[in-house]
């Protein structure tokens, strides 16, 4: 009997004109931000490990690799970092550092002496290198250290 109402409700949805599949937009994924750890463990002693322990990730779940240069992480007091030469493989995440280092498939760095993320609230926004806002994502407590957008 449930086997016939799930086969009515799919046969009356498919006649309404309602698609149960995914959009195309959804089917063919996106570059988004992913995860912001905006309190590194530990004392906030502005040491590069401590700074490179906070840091924002972008995902890219599209099918192909995204090109990069140019786009923009901003925080809500519009610290920025710009991508240089950068492609996002499909499927991959690379972590925004805010210290210093060498750059990397999986990280890039800042290059800050100081932190970039809030510890108790903050606004990460994602922007292409044409200014389009692509992604935003906030966060508004104390109890965890990170968010996952």
């Amino acid at each position: 009997m449930l086997r016939a109402r799930t086969f009515a409700a799919v046969t009356a949805a498919a006649a309404s004109g309602i698609l149960l599949l995914p959009t195309q937009a959804q089917a063919a994924g996106s570059v988004h931000l992913y995860k912001i750890y905006y309190d590194s463990p530990g004392t906030d002693n502005r040491s590069n490990t401590s700074l490179n322990s906070e840091y924002v990730q972008i995902r890219n779940t599209t099918g192909a690799a995204v090109n990069l240069r140019g786009w923009t992480v901003t925080d809500a007091a519009n610290h920025k970092y710009t991508f240089g030469s950068y492609v996002l493989g499909k499927g991959k995440i690379v972590t925004v550092r805010t210290g210093r280092g060498t750059n990397t498939a999986a990280n890039v760095y800042q290059n800050r002496a100081a932190y970039v993320w809030n510890n108790d609230r903050d606004t990460a926004t994602l922007r292409k290198s044409n200014g389009t806002r692509v992604d935003v994502c906030s966060y508004d407590s104390t109890r965890v250290d990170y968010k996952w957008c």
